[in-house]
């Protein structure tokens, strides 16, 4: 029997997404001359910060879009700040580099009101070894190593709501609670997402804690849980569903398929860069956070709106 022919789908607001994605390259959209450039008084004994939080992060954006090293992106928004006539000083590499590694990130991302649904995955980004060709051709060594990123996205604005980055050692399941209280306690989260890696007693409590629904399917070796959680209720039930119907209907009638959406945007997020330029922990961390606010920067200028042709 032959397999039925894949749907179509028809982009509605061409016109519209076609300027959004010319927008994104557009250094307008970074570069606020309305910005804090200069920090604030902090208040406390000693010299103040030269430049805010804001300057070092814009700083570190056109890193970022552009792959460039900390040398040339002084360089960069030199001469991009003398195009603007704006007589502010710029970082220099190492105030830049000394500055990421205590950053706070500021990632935007619209608040939902009728609430949220939240897809959660994780990849990996290669900080360290040799490149792919090599492996291939003289095996992996001992020194390749990479870094987990755990990402939440809103199902609906497509944005990145929660990023977590970890050593390449630690599971997914662990870090989805810290996922969670990412988003604040007065946004409702009407369900979460997440594939069978997932399927853990500590993420579904942490989900019901937030009163939302857990759609994950459970592992096909899945026995039904003791107590009366609220977790462990609603994963039961979902152990049931999956033996009534199947877990290919399970997954059509509950939803779980908008979880490619993450994968989408896994793969958007590699797109920026294969590995990370950082060598410690905590400036990787920012590297990888101002990633997630550059991708949600142009997923708010635009995204396309599709519909099933037939």
């Amino acid at each position: 029997m032959s397999k039925p022919a894949p749907a179509k789908y028809r982009t509605t607001n061409w016109p519209s997404y076609n300027a959004a994605l010319k927008a994104r390259a557009s250094l307008s959209i970074w570069l606020d001359q309305g910005m804090n450039w200069h920090a604030a008084p902090t208040g406390k004994r000693g010299r103040r910060p030269t430049f805010s939080d804001a300057a070092i992060q814009f700083c570190l954006s056109v890193k970022v879009l552009f792959g460039l090293p900390l040398r040339q992106t002084t360089g960069f928004v030199e001469s991009l700040l003398r195009l603007m006539q704006l007589d502010w000083p710029v970082p220099d590499f190492s105030t830049l580099s000394r500055r990421q590694a205590s950053l706070t990130v500021a990632i935007p991302a619209r608040r939902r009101s009728d609430g949220l649904h939240l897809l959660i995955d994780s990849t990996g980004i290669q900080f360290l070894g040799e490149g792919e060709w090599k492996r291939k051709k003289h095996g992996a060594e001992y020194r390749r190593q990479w870094r987990k990123v755990h990402l939440a996205i809103d199902a609906e604005t497509l944005e990145i709501r929660a990023i977590e980055v970890t050593g390449n050692g630690v599971g997914d399941a662990p870090v989805l609670p810290d996922l969670l209280a990412q988003i604040p306690a007065d946004e409702r989260i009407d369900s979460v997402s997440a594939d069978g890696a997932y399927d853990t007693k500590g993420c579904h409590a942490a989900i019901a804690a937030r009163q939302g629904e857990a759609i994950i399917p459970v592992r096909k070796n899945g026995k039904l849980w003791k107590g009366n959680s609220a977790g462990a209720q609603a994963r039961n039930e979902t152990l049931r569903a999956m033996r009534r119907l199947g877990a290919a209907i399970w997954k059509r009638w509950s939803g779980y398929h908008r979880r490619s959406l993450v994968e989408a945007k896994m793969r958007c997020f590699k797109l920026l860069g294969e590995r990370v330029m950082a060598r410690t922990f905590e400036r990787q961390v920012a590297e990888l956070q101002v990633r997630a606010a550059v991708l949600n920067r142009f997923t708010q200028l635009g995204t396309p709106q599709t519909v099933r042709m037939g």
